[in-house]
């Protein structure tokens, strides 16, 4: 255990937390394959807020519980999304394997509503560390050919900066920020 930031954080997780907080960062301009197969630019979301969260579709845990949030938010955030003034966006890191048509098995495993979430992979291996890194998304690939890594909900705002990173687990104090941030 580490004290940082002023004694703010007692993790790095929550030191990297409180970076962004504190200083926003402009989100890489990279282009993603999404579940469907439709390439898109990242850039071309901005003008909303996104929910960005970071899986791979094989994961037996955490990334089964962020599909759960974002279900949850889909319904919680239904009319904004309707507006499109909010998305979410399931990031691969594993894009070897998760092919579109996995990543659409992964949306209809957690309950995808439809509209308002996408599932994607960045097209190449340095959109993804361009991604992994700005995000401060730590993956490591373990023995079992799986990948440890850490979880949370990253909020991009509409110009396309990442101003929050929020502990995944809860989305009713997820949705709660969202609608104050509306």
């Amino acid at each position: 255990m580490t004290a940082t930031d002023h004694f703010q954080a007692f993790t790095s997780e929550t030191a990297r937390r409180v970076a962004i907080h504190d200083h926003p960062v402009v989100v890489p301009d990279v282009m993603l394959e999404t579940q469907s197969g439709a390439k898109v630019d990242l850039a071309e979301l901005h003008g909303r807020w996104l929910l960005v969260d970071f899986i791979y579709t094989r994961c037996p845990s955490l990334c089964l519980a962020l599909g759960t949030d974002f279900a949850r938010l889909q319904d919680q955030l239904a009319i904004p999304i309707a507006q499109d003034r909010v998305m979410l966006l399931s990031i691969s890191f594993d894009p070897d394997h998760d092919t579109p048509r996995e990543l659409d098995a992964y949306l209809r495993r957690s309950r995808n509503r439809g509209s308002g979430w996408l599932a994607a992979r960045p097209v190449d291996s340095t959109g993804l560390w361009q991604l992994t890194r700005r995000f401060g998304v730590t993956v490591i690939p373990d023995p079992f050919g799986g990948y440890a890594h850490n979880a949370a909900v990253h909020i991009v705002d509409p110009q396309g900066r990442l101003v929050e990173i929020l502990d995944q687990g809860d989305p009713d104090r997820i949705a709660r920020f969202m609608q104050h941030k509306l």
